[in-house]
């Protein structure tokens, strides 16, 4: 569920062991499933452990993730980094904003998942965005592009060498190619 490195682990310890004793740490995800998810880490006293918890031991500690957040939590990951600049305590969890679907899941929820969870943070470097419309019943997926994206002069790149070459590797035998619904109108909104 949660890997976390040993450096990570280290620094836990250390911040622990100014702690009462029984206090763990705490992963959990506020807004989960939402576009404002935010993750966090804090301690968790003995008194705060909820029934329903899942306790991830690790040597020295252990940490504490509340029902609601595990699903999102699914391969999170914790760093603790030190350079010239100082200290980072790093939490990536790239399901935060929408939960992982099973490798069984329906097309339609794995199309949907490969699009917020891989293609809409490249595009939103743009300011763009895109949403499945719907599959086609001969294997196509049917996208909707909007901000940046729309009208963009780099679009048909955008769709046939990146989502529909993915797509294609990631679900062979169930996705034949990308279809662009969108009605492209150039504009100041447009990236390229």
């Amino acid at each position: 569920m949660i890997t976390i490195s040993e450096n990570a682990q280290q620094h836990f310890i250390k911040l622990l062991s100014q702690q009462a004793e029984g206090t763990h740490i705490r992963v959990f995800v506020v807004n989960p499933g939402t576009a404002k998810a935010e993750c966090g880490v804090s301690y968790c006293p003995p008194d705060a452990v909820e029934a329903d918890d899942i306790q991830l031991p690790f040597e020295g500690f252990s940490a504490m993730v509340d029902a609601d957040s595990k699903g999102f939590l699914e391969d999170a990951e914790i760093d603790f980094t030190t350079d010239q600049m100082g200290s980072q305590l790093t939490l990536k969890a790239p399901n935060a904003k929408l939960r992982k679907v099973a490798d069984d899941a329906p097309l339609f929820e794995r199309v949907h998942y490969f699009l917020q969870a891989e293609v809409n943070p490249q595009l939103a470097g743009h300011g763009g965005e895109c949403t499945l419309v719907e599959i086609t019943d001969d294997g196509y997926a049917v996208l909707q592009f909007g901000g940046g994206c729309n009208g963009c002069a780099q679009i048909d790149v955008t769709v046939k060498d990146g989502i529909e070459k993915q797509l294609i590797e990631l679900m062979a035998g169930e996705i034949k190619g990308v279809k662009d619904a969108t009605e492209h109108e150039r504009g100041d909104h447009s990236y390229y």
